[in-house]
């Protein structure tokens, strides 16, 4: 689509507005007359070298307290599907992090287990540990090591936040 340099600056304007890329659609539909679908848009950013602003990144997860909720089966985080069996899990490769007290420690396998992306275990600060995996549909799961272990909400923000940091020390 070929704009003139006042709807290109315009264009610019709201980006640099922080508006979302829905919203600069319907301000060019509304102010310019402009109809172009979401993909378009992207096209056109990027030709124009242009990128949306980022977002900040999340406050950190608040302080774990040492509570923990039991269950009475195998679960996983936020509806993530079935647990597999926990010998199905490869070595991890010691790529560890390691957070204050409190809190949780997060490894990732060499080798996913079969079925998922990313798997590996997680130490919670109450001794518990448990194995971890990230499927293909993108669904986190857990398998506890100790039967019947639930990890609490805090215990599971802390996990989802230092896993969130160290699958993207690798390029996840």
């Amino acid at each position: 689509m070929n704009l003139d340099q006042a709807q290109r600056d315009k264009i610019a304007t709201w980006l640099e507005q922080g508006l979302k890329l829905g919203d600069i659609q319907s301000k060019l539909v509304s102010e310019l007359g402009i109809r172009m679908t979401y993909m378009e848009l992207r096209f056109l950013l990027d030709d124009l070298k242009l990128k949306p602003k980022e977002k900040e990144p999340p406050a950190a997860p608040p302080e774990v307290s040492k509570a923990a909720s039991g269950a009475k089966s195998s679960t996983d985080v936020k509806g993530a599907g079935p647990a597999a069996p926990a010998d199905q899990l490869d070595d991890a490769d010691g790529s560890e992090e390691e957070a204050g007290p409190g809190n949780v420690s997060v490894t990732v396998d060499r080798l996913a287990r079969p079925g998922a992306l990313v798997s590996g275990n997680v130490t919670f600060s109450d001794g518990n540990s448990a194995q971890w995996y990230l499927d293909q549909t993108g669904r986190l799961g857990m398998v506890p090591k100790q039967q019947g272990y639930r990890p609490s909400q805090p215990y599971l923000l802390n996990f989802q936040a230092q896993l969130q940091s160290e699958l993207a020390k690798q390029g996840y």
